[in-house]
């Protein structure tokens, strides 16, 4: 039986670490959130040597302190989880302020391996490192990686079982000196801590001291909590090295970490490491212009969003046929009946069928925007539109969760969290349902391609664009009235350009599709199922049997005359079938708010049922078209949609998704905005996007219909 292994791959953002983590894992990997926080969690599982090893992709952070939430998370897993050993992937680049967070992990007295990743650069750079020597320096053994490629993995995971078997000759955990006025009362404070037992979790008592004498607030409060002695002891000590260096403990303890590391590499690395960000602020000059940077940021996701609709056009074809051939066989060997046949057929093949067309659309877009992240390009995006908000008064920090929200809406929300302002949190809350979550692509796909046939890739890209209009005019509305105050600053780290691995950006892709597809199987079948029994009943059985009647006359004159006058009889027969059921008079109810807007009472429907999951806007469609693409064969929801006799205008479907762009999003995202900033807020956003959808739609739909378009 296989023994068992966890480790945990800690690292800078940017240095790699995820690359590493991919290529270890590969597919055998799943993603959540940690324990009471929305940052995501990735885990994933590895045979190697005997053993089943779990790895742990810790957050990306540059230090173990309390800051944020990823340091929180980080240095809690850390601690009080105790993975058998910890892998620190170090960007190989940029040595100095890599080893800064090592030297942190050895602080912890924890098992360390140093992964010295994107070796490849390191190696055409004119640098020299002596592993073997800052091996003894740090005490850990050190292993370099290529994660991109996979080079040195199964090095690195030979390294990892070797310390987990303590193997490794020399590894030893070194004690980080910070010079005698810190040395001196750190070994008494960290003994009163031991005296009084180690904190809560397993907190090693010599680290407890550093952060007490850092001025940590979570374990100066922990301490406090065990008594007052601890408090005071450290409080005398800062006080004592204060008076003694003429600075703050904290300060003189993170100069002691800088000068660790330091020497450490005065003594392994014997040439400098060449600038390999010069080729990266060079290409910068130009994708980051004030002047170019815009147009060319907007050129290449107009170049996405063409590639999503004509590359995606094929396989799309390919999905609608087999959807439109299984539903034809499923009636054709299932027993007749209302409850078996019409069921499976019109709810659940044409409800979950009419989205999962779809797919290949969204996987494209899934991985260009995979490709972007990867390169680097997406952080100068980042970099660009943090220069527009701050002119229109927003957090240039808030730029990351609206990124966030093309995705998903509901993890963008929670990502505010990192936000330092209540004001900041608010206002981004209120502004990243603005931003296109990938929820509502099916909309868009469905709807342009119906009514702008060649043009539908340039029209969602305008859609796109007009979200993030709408999200900025909105936000500087807000700003100037509801949240009148200064934002702050906000720093970006530019990481290199890189050339992304086929196999990175298909993990990144398939991590987001495998979302989607499981919406197929959850929310959307039962939200289907749902809107067929809404429309199938109450069932006027008087009716039925008068319509079968007079169809079944016509059916058995051998004539095209009278086939034809059977198929208008049955698609009569299924539209007052649907008025009369439930979902019908719901569609009634609420066709006057619709109709000044251009849409049909079923678009109407789909809205509301939208409130669920946007996805489930086109099932409905797809559910409620049913009937009419079977009797006039139809061989797609488009086709139905863009039948002259429902006097559907392009300029009507245009005006629909805006609506679906700016209504409030699904109800999982209501439920986190209310639980992020409170009940008031979430009807305040609920009210106004619906408002501000409504006010969109009808003047494009009213302001059109009087130029004639």
């Amino acid at each position: 039986m296989a023994k068992r292994l966890t480790i945990a791959l800690a690292g800078n953002p940017n240095s790699g670490k995820t690359s590493v983590f991919n290529s270890i894992t590969g597919a055998r990997q799943h993603v959540g959130n940690w324990p009471g926080v929305t940052v995501e969690k990735k885990v994933g599982t590895v045979a190697h040597r005997g053993y089943d090893i779990e790895v742990v992709d810790l957050p990306g952070t540059y230090s173990l302190t309390a800051y944020s939430v990823e340091e929180r998370v980080v240095r809690t897993y850390l601690i009080e989880e105790k993975p058998d050993v910890v892998v620190h992937v170090v960007d190989s680049g940029n040595l100095a302020r890599n080893l800064y967070l090592t030297v942190q992990l050895m602080e912890l007295g924890i098992d360390l391996v140093v992964d010295l990743n994107m070796w490849d650069e390191f190696e055409d750079s004119d640098a020299e490192l002596d592993i073997e020597r800052l091996h003894r320096l740090l005490g850990a053994p050190i292993v370099t990686t290529v994660g991109h490629r996979g080079e040195g993995v199964d090095a690195l995971l030979d390294a990892v079982v070797d310390l987990a078997e303590d193997r490794e000759e020399h590894h030893r955990h070194v004690p980080v000196s910070y010079g005698p006025h810190v040395d001196d009362v750190l070994v008494e404070l960290a003994e009163a801590v031991e005296h009084e037992g180690e904190f809560h979790g397993g907190y090693p008592p010599r680290w407890s001291a550093i952060k007490m004498l850092e001025g940590d607030r979570e374990i100066l409060e922990m301490a406090k909590r065990r008594g007052g002695g601890l408090t005071d002891l450290a409080a005398r000590a800062s006080r004592h090295i204060s008076v003694a260096t003429g600075a703050d403990p904290e300060k003189i303890i993170a100069e002691g970490r800088s000068g660790y590391v330091e020497g450490a590499l005065k003594e392994s690395l014997t040439r400098t490491v060449v600038d390999r960000m010069e080729l990266s602020r060079r290409i910068d000059n130009v994708l980051t212009n004030r002047i170019l940077g815009y147009p060319i940021f907007l050129a290449l996701i107009w170049i996405l969003f063409q590639l999503t609709f004509q590359v995606g056009a094929y396989p799309q074809g390919w999905l609608e046929a087999f959807v439109e051939w299984f539903g034809g066989f499923a009636g054709s060997v299932l027993p007749e009946g209302l409850l078996i046949s019409d069921l499976i057929v019109d709810g659940v093949i044409g409800g979950v069928g009419s989205v999962i067309v779809f797919l290949p659309n969204i996987m494209i877009l899934f991985l260009g925007i995979a490709f972007l992240e990867d390169s680097g390009y997406m952080a100068r995006a980042a970099f660009l539109m943090d220069k527009l908000m701050h002119a229109l008064g927003l957090h240039g920090k808030s730029f990351i969760p609206m990124l966030m929200g093309f995705g998903c809406t509901v993890p963008a929300i929670m990502a505010t969290r990192t936000l330092e302002s209540k004001r900041d949190r608010i206002l981004t809350t209120l502004l990243v349902p603005l931003m296109s979550c990938s929820a509502r692509l099916p909309v868009y796909v469905l709807i342009a391609g119906a009514f702008f046939a060649e043009r539908a890739g340039s029209v969602v890209f305008l859609v796109y664009v007009l979200g993030i209009v709408a999200a900025m005019l909105i936000g500087r509305l807000f700003s100037k009235t509801l949240f009148k105050s200064t934002p702050a600053p906000f720093v970006m780290e530019l990481p290199p350009y890189r050339l992304p691995t086929l196999k990175g950006v298909l993990i990144h892709m398939w991590e987001r599709a495998k979302i989607y597809l499981q919406k197929m199987g959850g929310v959307i079948l039962v939200a289907s199922v749902i809107l067929w029994f809404l429309g199938a009943f109450p069932r006027n059985a008087a009716l039925v049997e008068q319509y079968e009647g007079d169809i079944a006359d016509l059916r058995n004159v051998p004539t095209e005359q009278s086939q034809t006058a059977a198929d208008e009889l049955e698609a009569e027969l299924g539209a007052r079938l649907i008025e009369d059921s439930y979902i019908g008079r719901a569609g009634k109810a609420i066709y006057p708010v619709v109709r000044p807007l251009g849409f049909t009472w079923e678009m109407g429907v789909g809205l509301i049922t939208g409130f669920v999951a946007k996805e489930v806007v086109v099932s409905t469609l797809g559910v409620l078209h049913q009937a009419e693409m079977e009797v006039d064969g139809a061989g797609s929801l488009s086709e139905a949609l863009r039948d002259p006799e429902r006097g559907l205008s392009p300029l009507a479907g245009f005006a629909f998704m805006l609506f679906v762009l700016l209504y409030s999003p699904c109800i999982v995202a209501v439920v986190a905005v209310r639980r992020e900033v409170g009940a008031a807020w979430m009807w305040f956003s609920i009210g106004y996007q619906l408002a501000l959808a409504w006010l969109v739609a009808f003047g494009v739909y009213q302001i059109g219909t009087l130029f004639g378009l």
